[in-house]
């Protein structure tokens, strides 16, 4: 008796799975990027609610003036908004490239004598 020898593997079941998988994982990402998966609470009596930490954007233009989130300019004004937020509220810093690292140093030194340490710089990919 003599085994007949195969030319090349039936490669179609793997593919069908794979693309199976591929769907799967792509449902799931969207979903979960952009955190519409649909859910139905319960109710609670003495349910507490959550406090959402808003970040705070700090930027400096090209002629080196400092804005917090569009409405207060100056560093003094920034500092006493500031000072007002807890410690752990996320800072983000946008810089010009223009502007001169000065301006930058003054906000970061001003963040770390007041322990602000949640500060993050926005830079382009």
């Amino acid at each position: 008796m003599k085994l007949k020898k195969f030319d090349s593997i039936n490669v179609i079941p793997f593919i069908d799975v794979l693309l199976v998988l591929l769907t799967i994982v792509l449902l799931t990402s969207t979903f979960i990027s952009k955190g519409i998966i649909p859910v139905s609470l319960p109710n609670a009596n003495n349910a507490n609610d959550i406090k959402v930490k808003k970040e705070i954007v700090i930027t400096i233009k090209k002629d080196n003036t400092l804005h917090v989130n569009k409405d207060i300019s100056g560093l003094e004004n920034i500092q006493e908004h500031i000072l007002s937020l807890p410690k752990d509220t996320p800072i983000h810093i946008n810089s010009d490239k223009d502007s001169k690292f000065e301006a930058f140093v003054s906000i970061l030194d001003m963040l770390k004598k007041h322990d602000y340490l949640n500060v993050s710089i926005v830079t382009e990919k």
